[in-house]
């Protein structure tokens, strides 16, 4: 059998993350631990997690097909996602670690409720919690697919197998050992991804023909395809490239990120981080940019855009190295699913107390949420289908939407009560969904999808604190709760 190595390596794999938990499990003592690790990640460890958990199999498989579908235009995005790093770590991680560690805040929901009244954090930390279950089920679904889609390909198992045992992989190292196991985890996964950014486009490249075979794959294609903007011209051009570019700053918003800036240990470690987080992203993303030229230049436009990665493994690879690499790069597809199901756990059992509520059994609590999550991932996986790259795209707008103008607001100094974070929360994420759904036009270039749902939230949440300041809370009808 051709993927006995394949098979052999994913075995190897999957014990060695199932021992990490059992390691993990027993330094996992309370919710500190379970959550943020104990706040005691070094840069190295925090900012290869961070960039697996942010990239994985949206990268890999979304990003490489997005690229080899749209051409050269696609890499609007690359300047975006650098710039987001740089954001999350560099300009907000200030003020995020230093939140986290003076106020002993073990989540983005806690951030946000800051300087919120009791009622109005009770409200923050329920609808927080919805928007995570909700987001984080489309996104996790979008990480099942990935993993359906690779050990099919491995193993032709058939994609309904294929969810169900990447499923179970990470969701038994996330339930045993929490935050630390998912951080080392994730550590293995962003070396093995950029081991494979680099090798299997560099052999993708020269067997285009190097330059001259992806400039004559252009020639070949639509006219648009090789051009920067593709078929956009004037202001279509302009919104194209922001839209796209204003991707990359969903990363303030997003909770299982935020989560790796709260959990290193001091200033330098994240400073450091940022480094090495950012070098990373640009190293990977640029690899997958050259795979799926190099992609459209071997197959045309004849193959399944998300599957260019793994037929180009297939073919440029000996049968048994071939083998390995996809099953090392599987691995990868999950350190995204195992930050999320973590933070998923986090919102149920810490950020709505229901831990301390049956008993001061947290820990418990997030493990039986993150089951509940996986379950509600996998089942839409299976009955709502799309495209990994669409699945993933629209979680990380919302999220990035509802939370995000809240990170910057603080970031700026300011310090919005209850009810403009609410408002920010519920426009933001509300516009993302209308523009989902095409309930709104995308404007040129489609650029208000990523663009207008932070604009609306951070409008709302101005004229919301105006209001606040200028009339008395009681003449609101918000009985003193912001």
């Amino acid at each position: 059998m051709e993927n006995i190595p394949a098979l052999i390596t994913l075995i190897i794999y999957s014990g060695l993350l199932f021992g990490i938990g059992l390691w993990a499990a027993r330094r996992a003592r309370s919710q500190e631990d379970f959550l943020l690790g104990g706040r005691s990640l070094g840069p190295w460890v925090a900012g290869l997690a961070y960039a697996a958990s942010s990239s994985s199999a949206w990268v890999l498989l979304g990003f490489s097909g997005f690229v080899y579908v749209a051409g050269p235009s696609a890499l609007w995005m690359v300047p975006g996602i650098i710039a987001g790093y740089a954001a999350v770590w560099l300009w907000s991680g200030d003020t995020l670690q230093t939140a986290s560690r003076e106020a002993n805040q073990l989540t983005l929901t806690e951030f946000l409720t800051q300087f919120a009244t009791p009622n109005s954090a009770r409200w923050i930390r329920i609808i927080a919690s919805i928007l995570i279950a909700i987001c984080f089920s489309f996104y996790v679904a979008g990480q099942f697919q990935g993993a359906g889609i690779a050990i099919n390909d491995l193993f032709a198992t058939g994609f309904a197998p294929g969810v169900l045992i990447g499923a179970l992989v990470i969701l038994a190292y996330v339930f045993l050992g929490g935050f630390m196991a998912v951080s080392i985890t994730d550590t293995i996964q962003g070396l093995l991804m950029a081991l494979v950014a680099i090798v299997l486009p560099v052999l993708a490249f020269f067997e285009a023909g190097g330059a001259s075979g992806l400039v004559g794959a252009f020639a070949e294609a639509p006219e648009a395809y090789g051009a920067p903007f593709g078929a956009r011209a004037g202001f279509a051009a302009l919104g194209f490239v922001l839209g796209l570019s204003a991707t990359g700053f969903g990363a303030l918003g997003q909770p299982h990120l935020i989560a790796w800036i709260m959990a290193t240990k001091d200033r330098s470690a994240r400073v450091k981080g940022a480094l090495v987080a950012m070098s990373w992203a640009t190293m990977v993303f640029v690899g997958m940019a050259v795979l799926g030229l190099s992609g459209r230049a071997i197959f045309g436009a004849d193959a399944a855009p998300e599957s260019v990665f793994f037929e180009l493994a297939d073919d440029l690879l000996p049968g048994v190295l071939a083998g390995i690499v996809a099953a090392a790069t599987l691995s990868a597809i999950m350190s995204t699913v195992d930050s999320q199901l973590l933070v998923a756990g986090g919102a149920v059992s810490h950020d709505l107390g229901l831990g301390k509520a049956l008993g001061n059994r947290e820990v418990l609590v997030s493990r039986l949420a993150i089951i509940g999550v996986c379950i509600a991932a996998i089942l839409l996986t299976f009955l709502a289908p799309a495209s990994i790259f669409q699945r993933i795209l629209f979680a990380w707008v919302a999220l990035g939407a509802a939370f995000g103008p809240t990170v910057v607001a603080r970031t700026l100094g300011f310090q919005p009560r209850g009810s403009v974070v609410l408002t920010g929360m519920l426009v933001g994420f509300g516009l993302a969904v209308a523009y989902e759904l095409n309930w709104i036009g995308t404007g040129p270039g489609a650029m208000w999808k990523t663009i207008a749902p932070w604009l609306g939230a951070f409008l709302a949440m101005a004229i919301v604190g105006a209001i606040r300041k200028s009339r008395p809370i009681d003449e609101l009808g918000l009985g003193g709760s912001d």
